[in-house]
């Protein structure tokens, strides 16, 4: 059995009477939450709209993470966490749902970190994403990096521009994942999906082997280090469509930790390889909503234009995105945090106080607010409300 098919305990398989580990999945569901935490001395912990809320049940105790560990787990997994202390898993609970799980050790007892996985993936649509990141999907080649801080939405982004690839095209589809969150069955596409640790070894031989295994499109779970990059500036410069993500805040931020990556006598080379390659750069925050319980995207678009591409190939000039942004919103799709932000402040969808607080230039924007700008800035006008 795989790790990701690999399923959570029955109520008859509960680790002790005391914690019903299904039940409080299902709690879990119903509360619409994203994450539920799990350690010694206190009750499990859901992370709902982005906060931290306590269930009310008794304290978990170690026997009760300690059985649900030997529940959940297969032998190789606890040879790992025995081994480092820590695992990364996948596991389906059969009428509840997927979840992505991390098993750590803290203060010498095991905690647990479960993010929900849904079995659906959602469109571009309903997750409230800019509709430029449906043509970004359809890109034929390049680098294509979805960065935010964790838990900002990006797998499921991804996931939604897979799925819209799917539905459109007729290629050849591999991911190298650790561990499988989304699961994608072939609607035009054949999609092949490999796990760290169950399908390959580990990341690096997946990604020296991938691209004899014809591929068209490649998603690789997440850049991690120079070898993961390589491989990927390789793939997207040879007509690949690659897509990854990166634990960074900003478009700035993103290519100034690409480049980061390589020693400065390759800094040359790399920004040419960059600059060739990348395609698109998207950053995500989640913002809570003040119409109703939730959160929307706050969305931060760049687009690899020629004028972008210039300025990442020039060392003698430092990057100045946000006005590459600026200048390509009417004609390329491109928009800022802070455009984002006022387009949902406008629809009233969040509150001011939380488009300030996630502004990236909170002053300008309050500025904007008032209508105090240049007349002859355009940049902004779709962004507000029309009605």
């Amino acid at each position: 059995m795989t790790t990701a098919a690999r399923t959570a305990p029955t109520p008859a398989g509960q680790p002790t009477a005391g914690f019903n580990f299904k039940a409080v999945l299902q709690r879990m569901i119903q509360q619409n939450a994203s994450d539920l935490h799990l350690k010694v001395g206190r009750p499990p912990v859901l992370r709902i709209n982005g906060e931290l809320q306590q269930l009310d049940l008794p304290p978990l105790k170690p026997e009760d993470l300690k059985q649900l560990a030997e529940q959940i787990m297969t032998p190789k997994q606890v040879k790992e966490f025995t081994e480092n202390k820590e695992a990364d898993f996948a596991i389906g609970v059969p009428g509840i749902g997927r979840f992505r799980v991390n098993v750590f050790q803290q203060r010498g007892t095991i905690a647990y970190a479960l993010r929900l996985v849904p079995y659906q993936v959602k469109n571009v649509t309903e997750l409230n994403l800019p509709p430029v990141v449906e043509e970004i999907a359809m890109k034929p080649r390049g680098l294509v990096l979805v960065t935010g801080v964790t838990g900002s939405g990006k797998s499921t982004a991804l996931a939604a521009m897979i799925q819209h690839i799917n539905e459109r095209r007729h290629a050849n589809v591999i991911t190298i994942e650790d561990p499988i969150e989304f699961l994608h069955r072939d609607i035009n596409c054949n999609i092949n999906q490999r796990e760290v640790g169950t399908d390959t070894g580990n990341f690096g031989s997946a990604l020296r082997r991938v691209l004899r295994q014809d591929p068209d499109v490649i998603l690789i779970g997440e850049i991690r280090d120079l070898e993961t990059l390589e491989v990927a500036l390789k793939a997207a410069s040879t007509g690949h469509t690659v897509f990854s993500t990166l634990h960074t805040t900003d478009a700035t931020q993103t290519i100034n930790r690409v480049l980061s990556f390589y020693a400065p006598h390759q800094q040359s080379e790399v920004r040419f390889s960059l600059s060739s390659a990348l395609q698109a750069v998207i950053s995500l925050r989640l913002v809570p909503r003040s119409d109703k319980p939730g959160r929307v995207p706050a969305c931060e678009i760049l687009i690899n234009t020629a004028a972008v591409r210039d300025q990442i190939r020039d060392m003698s000039k430092s990057l100045n995105i946000p006005d590459l942004i600026k200048e390509g919103t009417v004609q390329y799709g491109m928009q800022s945090f802070d455009q984002s932000l006022m387009h949902w402040y406008t629809q009233r969808v969040i509150s001011y106080e939380s488009a300030m607080f996630y502004a990236t230039n909170p002053s300008e924007f309050a500025l904007r607010t008032q209508g105090v700008e240049g007349s002859s800035d355009k940049s902004w006008d779709k962004f507000r409300d029309k009605q």
